[in-house]
């Protein structure tokens, strides 16, 4: 059933439809030697360690409007964090129109919405080729709540958040909650695409490709970064330090990368 903002349905008892959103960010560097390894794992870890991380989580609370009810976080050794936020619902207010549109999130603003049974997750995974000089950041963060809105909304926020060269985004509406005359509904709101909630001025940076099983409320987006300076992926020099035949070298390996990522796939140059 179709809904507009001009047609809400009236439940029997609580909007029990999960939402899930799963955002994986991938940043690519690369490091010549182990020392340029090591400082990298270590500057990630910085930049990334749990406290930072729970800050960002917590903007996220704020844009879907959750209160946070408890948080575990842990930073790892030798490297990665983790952390693990409750959340239950927050102020209940009228429904906001904004909740049944395919448009990006705030930045962050308060969208204050319904929520119960609710978490949000990061967990961090720095890793590194053996012999290519390739080292590469993962974080996954997975949004899941209950009620009027898609954590879709916050998913402008989080794009912001990090150094994104590559990034696997999937949206997936699970169970069913009841209209007061008893019949299900799978879903609550349209979407056509993810696509819809990233900013244009983000969707120019990256190529794009979606694989969307409508049948079933399961969305995922590809987005792989389109212009590639050098510059951003050397650690603690600049490629005027390289001669021509090693920029190349290193840009087709960065490139590699980011191709075997984008397709899920091992591919043969």
């Amino acid at each position: 059933m179709p809904l507009t903002p001009e047609q809400h349905v009236t439940l029997h008892g609580f909007n029990n439809l999960t939402k899930t959103l799963s955002f994986n960010m991938y940043d690519i560097c690369y490091t010549k030697t182990k020392e340029e390894r090591e400082a990298y794992i270590e500057y990630i870890d910085e930049q990334y360690n749990a406290d930072r991380l729970t800050h960002i989580l917590r903007q996220v609370a704020e844009i879907i409007g959750a209160h946070v009810l408890n948080i575990a976080k842990q930073d790892y050794v030798p490297q990665g964090a983790s952390v693990t936020m409750l959340v239950s619902e927050g102020p209940v207010v009228e429904v906001p129109t904004e909740s049944y549109e395919e448009s990006p999130g705030p930045l962050p603003d308060s969208v204050v919405i319904q929520l119960d049974k609710s978490h949000i997750t990061v967990h961090t995974y720095p890793e590194y080729h053996p012999d290519e000089g390739i080292s590469t950041f993962r974080a996954d963060i997975d949004v899941s709540t209950c009620g009027e809105i898609s954590p879709l909304k916050a998913l402008n926020y989080l794009i912001h958040s990090f150094e994104t060269d590559v990034m696997t985004i999937d949206y997936r509406v699970r169970g069913f909650t009841r209209d007061i005359s008893g019949h299900k509904l799978f879903i609550d709101h349209e979407i056509s695409s993810i696509q819809n909630y990233i900013p244009d001025e983000v969707q120019s940076l990256y190529d794009m490709i979606d694989v969307n099983v409508y049948q079933e409320n399961i969305f995922h987006t590809k987005c792989k970064l389109k212009q590639f300076d050098l510059n951003n992926y050397l650690f603690g020099y600049t490629k005027d330090k390289l001669s021509p035949e090693e920029q190349a070298d290193i840009t087709k390996n960065l490139k590699w990368e980011m191709d075997e990522i984008f397709y899920g796939k091992n591919i043969a140059y």
